[in-house]
């Protein structure tokens, strides 16, 4: 049985339209539609429940150790307040998940995985956990409110003091007083947009999303569903888990070579990516140039040779035209080459551009 947020009344009210998801209701979109929703984000602000994502503490004396181990970037020079993201690898260098790590202080972090993927890396953690350390699980008692766009720091700054705000992108400041919520506020986000993700207990999550609701009514905050979620970070560029890189797929393939450190002394799946050798596959930007949508799991060709397939792919609200992330051969992945994608039997031009397709 799928669970529900403790936002999921407020998704009812609003007439949001309700999907299962990771094993969640949540809402795909609202009565606004996802391209409303999406440009909202663009050009103001909108609000979106993420409160189905995973939250893990790891703390005790080996924690930093135990992080380290844990995840291919390197988190030994992070300062408290820092969120650091990373990929989680497996053995053989095939991707556990991405997440984000929060440096409490240096015997505390705060991780922060996708939610399809919780369970899976809490047993996967637990398993290789060693020394002074103990992990627990909080996703249960925590919600998680994202509030992404350019007017974001408006709406914040009317419900609490701006000083008390992280000012630089992937930092967080705890305790926040929000209007008499304590909330985890990080500069973080999932959209390329500027904005907060806003942690608290479930019990205040209603009440939270309300005051930021009514705080952002004059500069046209609206709530967004999952479908304006996915654009976004496709429009921003960043891979999602099971499309961009999975269990088969290694972090320096999907394009995240800028978070594996192999000059770490050690971590899980570092020797497993040394020996797959130079990639032979790379994550790539595709602007579909010809008439029609290319979705995830197409086949692409160049020259009528088949060089990989799409992992992401939608029309862009922002941009205007229909773009897709895509896997494919090293050696044809340059910038300007046009290729064609098969849509459902039908090959349509595609020419590789520059990620991110859209930066503010």
């Amino acid at each position: 049985m799928e669970k529900k947020t403790p936002l999921y009344d407020c998704h009812i009210q609003a007439e949001g339209k309700i999907v299962s998801f990771a094993g969640y209701l949540l809402p795909v979109q609202y009565k606004t539609g996802v391209i409303a929703e999406h440009m909202a984000v663009r050009k103001s602000a909108g609000i979106f429940d993420v409160s189905h994502m995973g939250e893990i503490i790891i703390k005790g004396n080996d924690a930093l150790d135990n992080i380290q181990m844990l995840v291919t970037n390197d988190c030994s020079k992070m300062t408290d307040g820092q969120v650091r993201y990373s990929p989680m690898c497996y053995e053989d260098g095939g991707v556990v998940d991405d997440l984000l790590v929060y440096r409490v202080n240096v015997n505390e972090y705060m991780i922060v995985v996708n939610a399809s993927n919780r369970h899976k890396d809490v047993e996967w953690m637990k398993s290789h956990l060693f020394g002074d350390a103990e992990l627990t699980d909080i996703s249960d008692e925590t919600a998680l409110i994202a509030l992404q766009g350019p007017m974001s720091l408006s709406i914040l700054g009317k419900l609490t003091d701006e000083a008390h705000l992280p000012v630089k992108y992937y930092t967080f400041k705890e305790d926040v007083n929000v209007s008499g919520i304590s909330c985890m506020i990080s500069r973080t986000g999932y959209t390329g947009e500027d904005g907060y993700e806003i942690c608290c207990k479930n019990e205040d999550a209603v009440r939270l999303w309300e005051l930021l609701l009514d705080a952002g009514k004059e500069y046209g905050l609206i709530p967004c569903g999952l479908g304006a979620r996915d654009t976004l970070r496709l429009e921003a560029g960043m891979p999602l888990y099971g499309h961009e890189m999975d269990e088969n797929i290694t972090p320096v393939e999907a394009g995240l070579g800028f978070a594996v450190k192999l000059n770490k002394d050690d971590f899980i799946g570092k020797q497993g990516i040394i020996d797959r050798g130079t990639p032979i596959k790379t994550r790539v930007g595709l602007k579909i140039t010809g008439r029609g949508i290319a979705r995830e799991n197409c086949t692409v060709y160049c020259y009528d040779k088949e060089i990989g397939r799409t992992t992401s792919g939608t029309h862009a609200p922002y941009l205007g035209y229909p773009i897709a992330m895509a896997l494919l051969d090293i050696d044809t992945a340059h910038i300007g080459t046009k290729l064609e994608v098969d849509v459902r039997g039908r090959r349509i031009e595609a020419e590789i551009v520059t990620l991110p397709f859209y930066m503010k």
